[in-house]
């Protein structure tokens, strides 16, 4: 620990240094120096976007953040930068998302291609396939950085946390979960990454092909959802129509994309109907006049907002229409969506409420926007982007009452559904997630 003043005017430059005990210290660094080539290169950086438009400094900082997260060596992009940070100051929804999460994969892909940088969505590419390589059957749905599996989760008792949020926690059981989506998710994102020209070799899509096989006799299997619930497995209508985005994009591969793989498009294209049936019919309540949270449920959920997103049905589809406007009335909260209502069915299995949460709110902006309502989809977009904070950065959700930010930062997954509504506000890729 150090003390020093410094006046104004003066300017007064210090370094940190690590290293480990048992070896030397490095080079000193200059630090006159190291920041005027750290300010180059990230400035030469920023200067490779391709993208343009009224929001053009609000997506370039976006996507320094999404490269700020990224682990060089490697290619991953970690969800965010700390650990418990609380979606309810006081609560205990602490979780730590210093990790990898293949969901990340469709919408960070998307963002980094249509900004021209396909470099760091190869690299990005080059870390999921590495990492998900093996079987099928022991895909996570979070990785470290380096690729690691073993991430047990535990509390550090001894720290009184964010504001008294405790418990501060180390590692995510979510790890061990069975998540059905991201299979969509994972086969969605190579689809795109084929379409911003990244070949696919033959050996990855043999990994590919497995990954289907085994979906082929699991997606019947109810799972814990995309919002990683710990209230006991169910059939999420999101993670229904995410799988039948993976046989959607498998078919796609091979009838649009040229992969080899005629023997097993007949049985993909059947199974894709079989699940696009089944979520019609048992995902969508009449009753509620929306698709629900599972089937069988009165609940709504944010997710489901993406159906027209991943061309699961299209926008005017009647039911797609009613599940907005259900959610625009029971989850937007001053103007902003919550994920669902926590009270509600008790499906998460957790105590408290939480924050709105931000990235549904920009795929409500989207919606909008679509329903041909662009100046209140404009309007809401600029809301969101003042939430940000000073240097531009964004968490997970926000508490619309405190006006306060909540959950772990900057959250990437935030930048990426930032980018992905710049691109569908301004026109540029409409239907882009959909082909």
């Amino acid at each position: 620990m150090a003390e020093f003043e410094v006046a104004k005017g003066e300017s007064v430059p210090f370094v940190l240094t690590w290293y480990q005990s048992h070896g030397k210290p490095p080079r000193a660094v200059n630090p006159k120096h190291a920041l005027r080539d750290t300010e180059k290169y990230w400035k030469d950086w920023a200067g490779c976007c391709e993208h343009t438009g009224k929001w053009k400094d609000a997506v370039v900082r976006s996507l320094i953040t999404l490269k700020g997260l990224t682990y060089a060596p490697t290619g991953g992009i970690v969800a965010a930068a700390t650990t418990s940070l609380p979606e309810k100051i006081g609560g205990v929804r602490n979780w730590d998302y210093r990790y990898c999460w293949l969901r990340d994969a469709t919408f960070t892909l998307f963002a980094l291609t249509r900004a021209g940088f396909v470099e760091e969505a190869r690299s990005w590419r080059g870390w999921l396939l590495r990492t998900i390589a093996g079987s099928p059957a022991q895909m996570q749905i979070l990785y470290g950085t380096r690729g690691e599996r073993r991430l047990p989760e535990f509390e550090i008792e001894w720290l009184t946390g964010y504001e008294n949020s405790r418990p501060v926690r180390i590692g995510n059981a979510a790890a061990t979960q069975f998540q059905l989506d991201v299979y969509g998710e994972v086969m969605s994102s190579l689809y795109h990454a084929q379409q911003a020209g990244i070949e696919i070799e033959e050996t990855d899509w043999r990994l590919q092909v497995a990954l289907m096989r085994f979906l082929e006799s699991h997606w019947q299997e109810p799972d814990e959802g995309i919002w990683e619930v710990r209230g006991g497995a169910k059939h999420f209508t999101h993670s229904k129509m995410m799988a039948w985005l993976a046989f959607h994009r498998a078919v796609q591969l091979i009838e649009k994309g040229g992969m080899p793989a005629n023997k097993h498009l007949a049985r993909w294209k059947k199974i894709r109907d079989q699940i696009h049936r089944e979520v019609c019919e048992r995902g969508y309540n009449s009753k509620v006049k929306a698709f629900t949270q599972h089937y069988g449920s009165d609940a709504l959920d944010a997710s489901l907002l993406m159906t027209p997103m991943i061309g699961f049905l299209p926008i005017d589809d009647e039911r797609v229409r009613n599940t907005i406007a259900a959610i625009e009335r029971d989850l937007v909260v001053q103007g902003f969506v919550l994920r669902y209502k926590p009270e509600q069915e008790n499906v998460d299995g957790l105590p408290g409420d939480e924050g709105v949460f931000l990235p549904c709110s920009f795929w409500f902006a989207i919606c909008l926007n679509w329903l041909g309502r662009k100046k209140e989809a404009h309007e809401l977009f600029e809301r969101l982007l003042a939430l940000r904070n000073d240097l531009g950065l964004f968490s997970e959700e926000y508490d619309p009452r405190e006006k306060r930010l909540l959950g772990n930062f900057p959250q990437a997954f935030t930048h990426v559904a930032l980018i992905s509504t710049v691109h569908f506000l301004e026109e540029r890729a409409i239907n882009r997630l959909i082909r």
